[in-house]
């Protein structure tokens, strides 16, 4: 049986750690580059008068990078395997491009973190490795890359892991593997080491391919919200009321009892229809349309959910609250504040505690949020909106911040 599951990972590391290489190596190994890209590359490694292939060439796209060889925004490169297709967000590693780690992280089951053996775990490695703890990342790979560096030395490799632990034991991240890589020589990330027949476990592909994603969705909590009302004026749907949407997360079956916030009307589902026909059972992430027994007023960003299992609904969050903006955030300014299918106004009314992302101590007395700042924020939103905390539900936790004079995304956000 082919199963085409979709697995999204993010890579991060310091700079010069091997990230594109990686993903070059990752690419050309499993086959996955046109030859007229693999023409480019050969050709370009050969002008700078490189030996083989730069296969950091494969990922470092825009003209910039090239250049400098850094990478500076998210670029994604997509690859199918027999068992899996896979998106990648290579996300940069300098400092200053916090915020494109947090956007090329948001919606990842896995994030690869790489770690240069003679270094060990640095302060970028700590703040890559919090963001991907704060942004509920349920897999994390420490990838030692630069093995053949140390002489594939399992001492060197050990020494990491227990420098990773100690500081990882903070973080909240559920599964945590290491393997030892060399990118740039191909060990370990298709194909299995030679070099290091110490090492017991599988390669990094493999471990991308077998990685358990199914249970990352919350499929409890069952939460529709609702995007457009489906009303065809036509003779064999006459008096059909759709309401359309993804499902955010849970299972919505045929006859469950629901209420629709924030009204707190409640009904039973009558129908659930995709352009297949129709199903007596959806779950997260499908797109569907759903028919009530009853005639109730349900329009966009409104929400449908399951009447023994409501969210929060609030006009006060808390969030953590990464800002993306050249511009200084404005305490008390209004902002359009976008949740799920619903848009509001709102302002930031409170900072109330910075992260100092190298020491990961919170501090109290500075207030200003700066681009690529994470912040304890208190929100004042002009309607309730229906929240439940982003640990538990990474959809309905998620809140984006927009200047409507600019139309700019300023700030990222997860409810606490």
């Amino acid at each position: 049986m082919k199963n085409n599951q979709l697995l999204r990972f993010t890579t991060a590391g310091s700079v010069d750690d091997g990230k594109s290489t990686l993903i070059g190596r990752l690419l050309y190994d499993s086959k996955s580059i046109f030859e007229d890209q693999l023409e480019a590359i050969e050709l370009t490694s050969k002008k700078r008068g490189h030996d083989g292939v730069d296969l950091a060439l494969f990922t470092d796209g825009l003209k910039d990078e090239r250049e400098q060889g850094i990478t500076i925004d998210v670029a994604y490169r997509y690859f199918t395997t027999p068992k899996r297709k896979f998106i990648i967000a290579d996300t940069p590693g300098h400092i200053q491009y916090t915020r494109n780690m947090v956007t090329g992280a948001s919606s990842a089951n896995a994030a690869i973190i790489l770690v240069d053996a003679r270094h060990g775990v640095i302060e970028q490695t700590k703040r890559h490795s919090f963001i991907a703890s704060l942004l509920n990342i349920p897999h994390l790979i420490v990838c030692v890359n630069k093995m053949d560096l140390v002489d594939f030395s399992e001492e060197t490799y050990n020494n990491v892991i227990d420098q990773f632990e100690e500081f990882s034991s903070k973080l909240l991240v559920k599964d945590v593997r290491f393997i030892p890589i060399s990118a740039l020589k191909g060990d370990n990330v298709v194909n299995k080491s030679e070099n290091m027949p110490w090492y017991q476990g599988a390669p990094m592909l493999h471990t991308l391919e077998t990685l358990h994603i199914s249970s990352d969705i919350n499929k409890i909590d069952a939460r529709f919200p609702v995007q457009t009302v489906i009303r065809p004026q036509n003779d064999t749907h006459r008096d059909y009321r759709g309401y359309a949407g993804r499902i955010a997360s849970g299972v919505i079956r045929k006859g469950d009892e629901v209420t629709v916030m924030p009204s707190g009307f409640t009904s039973k589902v009558k129908s659930i229809d995709t352009d297949k026909g129709s199903l007596n059972e959806a779950y997260a992430p499908m797109s569907v349309a759903i028919t009530l027994e009853d005639d109730i007023d349900v329009s966009r960003g409104d929400m449908i959910v399951r009447s023994n299992n409501k969210p929060t609904v609030s006009q006060d969050l808390e969030v953590m609250l990464c800002w993306l903006n050249n511009k200084e955030a404005k305490t008390n300014a209004k902002y359009s504040i976008r949740h799920t299918s619903n848009d509001q106004k709102a302002m930031i009314k409170e900072v109330v505690y910075k992260i100092n992302i190298n020491s990961l101590e919170r501090d109290i007395t500075d207030k200003t949020l700066k681009m690529n700042d994470i912040s304890k924020v208190r929100i004042r939103t002009t309607k309730p909106l229906m929240v439940d905390s982003y640990r538990e539900n990474r959809t309905t936790g998620s809140i984006i911040l927009v200047d409507d004079a600019t139309n700019e995304t300023v700030a990222a956000g997860m409810v606490i």
